[in-house]
């Protein structure tokens, strides 16, 4: 039986990378609240199960499970800045380079007869 998104069985080695080290980052912070994880489950309203996947960062744990353990965690405001197109320096200079040097006349039908 193949999987139906490759994405979760075999995501790229960059996704799993930064997703175990979030999972991670969010067991110490979980850890130095003295928080267990049946508390951080009833805290977000899940199970135990999608607390422990988060924290193992399996990529088929769905982004609000890592969102609200953030926000039980007071960190919300971090995820703030993902993908922030301020700071998208490439996908500015790709604007950039779009845009018009000068104004041009509409060109179209006219309703004047």
């Amino acid at each position: 039986m193949t999987a139906r998104n490759k994405l979760l069985t075999a995501p790229p080695y960059a996704v799993e990378q930064t997703l175990k080290r979030l999972g991670a980052n969010l067991r110490t912070a979980r850890l130095r609240r003295n928080l267990t994880i049946d508390d951080m489950a009833e805290k977000i309203g899940t199970g135990q199960r999608a607390v422990a996947d988060a924290e193992k960062g399996k990529p088929s744990t769905g982004i609000a499970v890592y969102a609200a353990m953030l926000w039980a965690l007071d960190l919300i405001d971090q995820i703030a800045d993902v993908a922030a197109p301020e700071k998208d320096e490439e996908g500015q200079t790709l604007a950039l380079s779009r845009e018009r040097a000068r104004a041009r006349p509409k060109t179209g039908l006219d309703n004047d007869f």
